[in-house]
């Protein structure tokens, strides 16, 4: 928890400098492509940064973790497969389409740049996770919230001085780049050193590609569409109000992501927990676990909300008078994130427990909810529409999700 409020304070100290002395619009145009490499991320992870988990604690409850590594490689063969795919659809796409459908003639060059990247993110996101299921749990959240942006404070700061500000986004790209080899030799370097991965010679890995994918795609599925919940505001707020306004509402998610943070501390951090608990029929351990998470989440999620509810014109005033436009979507999404707080780690209890298809399914219909309220609303009102429209599908998957939990395994996951 520590590790990551240093990250998301490193992020809002980022952020501080960017809309202290960058135009919005080049504000804007990095957070799109953040947002861009969120969802064709999600999409070639393929679940593989959640499913890492899900096999390491299934393989420790039947002593065979030595297939752990067997895994990891296949799964990285899965990530370059789906990467290479992703570049040949945004090229089959091509840039009179992508340029005049988002209104912005500059916009394919740096998507491209994105997407031939797109493999180094994806890995870095990846081994992030990898580390993670290794209990290599403090090095795993220095670089999934501070690392991460190391390269591109540091080349912020370098452009601003000498006056090359438009080149924000490729300084962002090129880092995961550094990132991606880093983290791959760390984790080669546990697999060798360790005799957990060492099989004896008459035991062979059983899990095949087909099995990791079968596993993987419903985690990918319910990661995409968890993402797109999350960027089908960014999305529509460029396309009918420009990247001013990409900038000002990122700069409120940004600021609830400090719930979010909160809520994946716990739920990353329990998620191996569950899956071992659960295939050991450790019901009772089992229902500790989500009590106490649940518990957590609300009791660290509320004193925030009522914090930046109460001194919301203070915060955003911090980081410029212009940014005060996005005081009430900050209160609608810190608000809707404090009251989805209450369900505290239903999802990580379907994907960890083998019900990665329910899940999947209710956030399919959450994903329709939120196009059509955001496609409604953000033409008419703007950012207030998709802070609303966020707030309103999260609840909905939310209470669905905990509602089939209870039904199908009488567990009231959350807060009670």
């Amino acid at each position: 928890m520590i590790l990551r409020i240093i990250g998301v304070a490193t992020l809002f100290g980022f952020t501080l400098f960017l809309t202290k002395n960058y135009d919005p619009k080049i504000i804007g145009q990095y957070d799109f492509i953040r947002t861009y490499l969120l969802i064709l991320g999600s999409i070639c992870i393929i679940g593989t940064d959640q499913s890492i988990l899900y096999f390491t604690g299934m393989l420790k409850s039947r002593n065979r973790l030595f297939e752990l590594r067997g895994i990891y490689i296949k799964m990285v063969v899965l990530i370059l497969l789906f990467s290479v795919i992703s570049l040949f659809v945004v090229l089959v796409i091509g840039k009179d389409y992508i340029n005049s459908y988002l209104n912005d003639d500059k916009i394919y060059g740096i998507i491209i740049k994105a997407t031939g990247l797109l493999f180094f993110y994806s890995i870095t996101l990846f081994n992030t996770e990898v580390l993670r299921a290794l209990e290599r749990v403090y090095i795993a959240e220095l670089y999934r919230n501070t690392f991460k942006y190391t390269s591109v404070i540091i080349g912020s700061i370098i452009l601003f001085y000498i006056h090359k500000e438009t080149y924000l986004v490729d300084t962002f790209l090129i880092g995961f780049f550094f990132l991606s080899l880093f983290t791959s030799i760390k984790i080669y370097s546990i697999f060798n050193k360790s005799n957990s991965f060492e099989s004896a010679q008459d035991e062979e890995a059983t899990i095949s590609y087909k099995f990791i994918f079968n596993k993987s795609y419903p985690i990918a599925i319910s990661t995409l569409a968890i993402f797109l919940l999350m960027s089908f505001d960014v999305m529509f707020l460029k396309k009918f109000k420009g990247n001013e306004s990409v900038a000002f509402y990122a700069l409120a998610v940004k600021l609830m992501s400090l719930l979010l943070v909160i809520m994946n501390s716990v739920n990353i951090t329990i998620s191996p927990k569950i899956a071992e608990q659960f295939f050991s029929n450790n019901r009772s351990e089992l229902i500790i676990t989500l009590k106490n998470s649940a518990r957590m989440i609300f009791l660290i999620s509320i004193p925030t909300v009522l914090f930046f509810c109460l001194f919301s014109t203070q915060i955003l005033g911090f980081f410029g008078e212009k940014y005060l436009v996005v005081k009430e979507p900050l209160i609608i999404l810190m608000v809707g994130q404090g009251i989805c707080s209450i369900f505290g780690s239903v999802q990580v209890y379907l994907n960890m427990t083998g019900r990665q298809n329910i899940f999947q399914f209710i956030l399919i219909f959450a994903v329709i909810l939120n196009f059509t309220l955001n496609k409604t609303l953000i033409p008419i009102y703007g950012m207030n529409g998709a802070a609303f429209s966020y707030v309103t599908s999260m609840f909905f998957w939310n209470l669905i999700a905990a509602l089939i939990i209870y039904k199908k395994d009488k567990i009231i996951v959350f807060l009670n």
